[in-house]
């Protein structure tokens, strides 16, 4: 990270100051009533979708949960969540945590040499990420529909991404632009935060998907990739063989994961990548049907019809005639 933004993440703070001089964490800065449950309120002005704050270090951060998305992002040394009833997670430098709005968590003390950053974001303000992504793309579809939603299961994201250059450059941009009232900051981080988004959905082996203990979220994960890695020939049986669960206990998972079936999650990205190469290639409407997992042209014509309203052969007129 740029030395003058580090130096500024790691000055310690009044309340620092405090704790380190022994005083107990003061609650009451982060959330009203009985419970520990830090209010977005209490943290952004108003108005703001989005704001930063260092993490607050010197004392083991109680049991909380969150009325917002917050992403962690360790610029420095490392921190440790508990998360749920998890195991500890140990967050090095240059790597990310998402936690959505469901998620409970602990933070383990923190030194002078473990400079964090927490992202306190509102979930509208994922909402020019979601267009740029697209839900046609499945993973990005399940990620960024669980952080909006709060989805089914999965509770945080752990990005291992110390070695992806792009992202450490976006998030410091967004860093540098948030500490310093960059104008126009909310749009050109809204941008940050798409283009963050599609990086990490392009390296999907370094994030790691988890929920509750015994939930099942890896294997959604492993069933989204199956139909991303290869739509034609996509087996969720094969998925299922190769984690050892059952298909039935498979197939729940992803309903209620993604709130559709393996079949329809396959079937719209047949029908995604059918409408792409009928867009950039020349090829015959019954090869663009076999090149996408349909042996039978009549089939594809009327479940495409059904999705888009009009024949592959109209959509295809359609675009020639608009070059025109």
């Amino acid at each position: 990270m740029n030395a003058e933004i580090l130096e500024q993440l790691s000055r310690i703070t009044p309340e620092e100051q405090k704790l380190r001089d022994g005083e107990p964490l003061d609650r009451t800065l982060y959330a009203t009533g009985h419970g520990f449950e830090i209010e977005a309120a209490k943290m952004l002005r108003q108005g703001q979708l989005i704001t930063i704050r260092p993490h607050t270090r010197f004392v083991a951060f109680p049991r909380h949960s969150h009325d917002y998305v917050e992403i962690m992002y360790v610029c420095a040394g490392h921190t440790t969540h508990i998360i749920g009833g998890g195991t500890p997670v140990r967050l090095q430098a240059g790597e990310l945590l998402f936690l959505n709005q469901r998620a409970s968590h602990a933070i383990q003390r923190a030194e002078v040499g473990d400079v964090a950053v927490n992202f306190i974001v509102l979930p509208q303000f994922f909402d020019f990420a979601f267009r740029i992504v697209g839900t046609s793309n499945l993973l990005g579809r399940f990620l960024l529909g669980t952080l909006k939603t709060g989805g089914a299961e999965i509770t945080h994201l752990l990005c291992r991404t110390a070695g992806l250059l792009p992202v450490q450059n976006l998030v410091e941009s967004m860093v540098w632009s948030l500490l310093n009232n960059e104008p126009g900051a909310r749009r050109a981080n809204q941008m940050r935060m798409a283009l963050l988004l599609l990086d990490l959905l392009n390296h999907p082996d370094c994030i790691e998907v988890q929920g509750e203990p015994g939930q099942g979220s890896p294997l959604v994960l492993a069933a989204l990739r199956e139909i991303e890695d290869d739509c034609r020939s996509a087996s969720l049986t094969r998925v299922a063989q190769t984690y050892h669960v059952s298909l039935p206990y498979l197939s729940a998972l992803i309903r209620r994961a993604t709130g559709s079936t393996f079949k329809e999650l396959l079937q719209q990205k047949r029908l995604d990548r059918a409408q792409q190469l009928l867009r950039t290639t020349k090829l015959p409407v019954q090869a663009v049907a076999e090149t996408v997992g349909y042996d039978t042209t009549s089939y594809f014509y009327n479940i495409y019809k059904k999705q888009f309203g009009i024949t592959p052969k109209e959509y295809r007129d359609h675009l020639c005639n608009s070059d025109k």
